[in-house]
């Protein structure tokens, strides 16, 4: 069986940068588990996403806030975090992505037919949702996965209804407490 193993925008800037915030440093030795038990994998692959933005925002003229600068490339922010950054592996594929979802991915995975997909990484409610949404999109009769142990967004809240919203489009949730 096919396999691929997404990590989406395991960033600095989400962990402890501008949109980090308290528990997400927390997954990081599950995903860099999980990639290492990927690369172990026969008919295995890994793909890292990485929110890529090519300049800092601004306010505009009548004061309008505009969102807060955060994954502006080559900048530490911008960086993957941590053990996840370290278990990075010279096959596995990067995409950098100025949105929440990835065509390239999309593409990627239609072309080479992976039968299972699995989602780990930053935010649940936002890339992650997407990214998910467009794979079973792409699709439809692979199995998408997000592993619920492996995610998480700054509101807790949030993250469940996230999790809820996969599960109503027909994507596996696992490890839900």
């Amino acid at each position: 069986m096919k396999k691929l193993l997404v990590v989406v925008d395991y960033q600095k800037d989400f962990i402890n940068g501008a949109l980090g915030f308290p528990g997400a440093e927390l997954l990081d030795a599950a995903i860099a588990k999980k990639v290492a038990a990927y690369h172990k994998e026969k008919d295995a692959a890994v793909i890292y996403t990485q929110d890529t933005h090519g300049k800092t925002y601004a306010k505009t003229q009548e004061g309008r806030k505009l969102p807060i600068p955060h994954c502006i490339r080559d900048t530490e922010g911008w960086e993957v975090y941590g053990l996840t950054a370290e278990a990075c592996g010279a096959r596995d594929l990067v995409i950098e992505k100025p949105t929440f979802g990835s065509i390239e991915l999309m593409e990627i995975a239609e072309e080479e037919q992976f039968e299972q997909i699995e989602l780990v990484g930053l935010v649940s409610n936002i890339c992650v949702l997407t990214n998910a949404v467009l794979l079973k999109t792409a699709l439809p009769e692979a199995e998408i996965i997000v592993d619920a142990s492996c995610t998480a967004c700054a509101d807790p809240a949030m993250n469940e209804k996230a999790l809820d919203v996969m599960e109503g489009l027909q994507i596996t949730v696992t490890n839900r407490k």
